[in-house]
């Protein structure tokens, strides 16, 4: 069995890296970390845990953490992660981190959208850890860069169009709206229940973090420069993301020809679905379960294709794609503790 550390266990994403690693045959959850809810256990913590994780949450760092696991996974904010993750690898540990520490390969895009950083020697090991493209650099790799959750739903969904360099890159408008869960835990204004329920709203326009990232993974993939028009929302749900992408086409394409492309595309993907030709997907079809749902159309009217994407964002956005890197590096079934199917309704 590997020994599995969660670091920043207390926010959603850390509570769902539990919950999955609980039920995973190949490790063992050794350690998780969190000031606020030390010397406490996980299930007096979350309830929903009761039975199922007993493990008791520690406040504590350095080598008295390294000892406490093989690998690791760092579930924390932005610039945090840049100083816990260092030693680990140090110390001989394989780590995913979570946060965006490490997404960025230039550290002064890095810097511009986030802080100063302080770790940038490790900028150029780091994978970025998507697998439907990164697959064979996971597997060798120490030290793997978790994507963030609309990333994730943009680049599995436009991979085929732009590899196949069957759309104009500088019309790419991607349009997402994510759950409440996607903002954390942590309590803020704009996430109580009374300023979302009954509300439907854009956010960060053409300022949100996420945009270098999406826009880096797409220019590897299409060879080029690629810009892209992002508008993120904030709806009144728990989880949940859903893209919907438009982008022009120069080419003649038909929705068969399209269907067709993406089927093959993902044809060996354990964790893409393509819906059925005229289908498109929806968040409650994937809702805690490492799915990425995807539909696509080509509008002959406007000259566009459509594609929309559904994730849940604490799963194939967060920890579910986490578990799936971890099972990749450790040489493990990429589908270990990850076969949980959809819940519905």
């Amino acid at each position: 069995m590997t020994r599995v550390g969660i670091i920043g266990v207390s926010g959603y994403t850390g509570i769902e890296l539990a919950r999955i690693l609980t039920r995973h045959d190949m490790v063992e959850l050794t350690v998780a970390t969190s000031r606020q809810y030390a010397g406490k256990k996980l299930s007096e913590v979350y309830p929903s845990l009761l039975d199922c994780a007993d493990l008791t949450c520690e406040n504590i760092s350095g080598s008295e953490l390294a000892d406490k696991a093989d690998f690791f996974f760092t579930a924390v904010p932005h610039q945090t992660a840049m100083n816990i993750v260092p030693q680990l690898i140090e110390e001989g540990k394989k780590v995913v981190d979570l946060s965006a520490d490490f997404r960025l390969h230039d550290s002064a895009v890095y810097e511009e959208w986030y802080q100063p950083h302080c770790a940038t020697e490790y900028l150029a090991e780091a994978v970025y850890g998507l697998p439907e493209q990164h697959r064979e650099e996971i597997r060798s790799a120490r030290l793997v860069a978790n994507p963030g959750c609309y990333p994730t739903s943009t680049i599995l969904a436009l991979a085929p169009l732009l590899q196949n360099k069957l759309i104009d890159t500088s019309t790419i408008i991607v349009d997402s709206k994510s759950g409440t869960s996607g903002a954390g835990r942590s309590a803020q204004v704009g996430t109580l229940f009374c300023e979302v329920t009954d509300g439907f709203r854009a956010y960060k326009i053409a300022s949100h973090r996420h945009t270098p990232e999406i826009e880096q993974e797409l220019s590897e993939i299409a060879g080029d420069d690629v810009v892209i028009s992002f508008t993120p929302h904030l709806v009144p749900m728990s989880r949940g993301i859903l893209s919907t992408i438009y982008a022009s086409t120069g080419t003649d394409l038909t929705n068969s020809s399209i269907h067709a492309l993406y089927s093959d595309f993902y044809f060996n993907e354990r964790f893409v679905r393509i819906c059925p030709k005229g289908s498109f997907p929806a968040t409650q079809y994937v809702r805690g379960s490492n799915y990425c749902d995807i539909g696509c159309a080509f509008d002959p009217r406007t000259g566009r294709v459509v594609v929309v994407s559904a994730i849940d964002n604490l799963v194939k956005g967060a920890a579910g794609q986490a578990v799936q890197n971890m099972n990749i590096m450790c040489g493990f079934a990429e589908s270990s503790g990850l076969e949980t199917i959809s819940l519905f309704p």
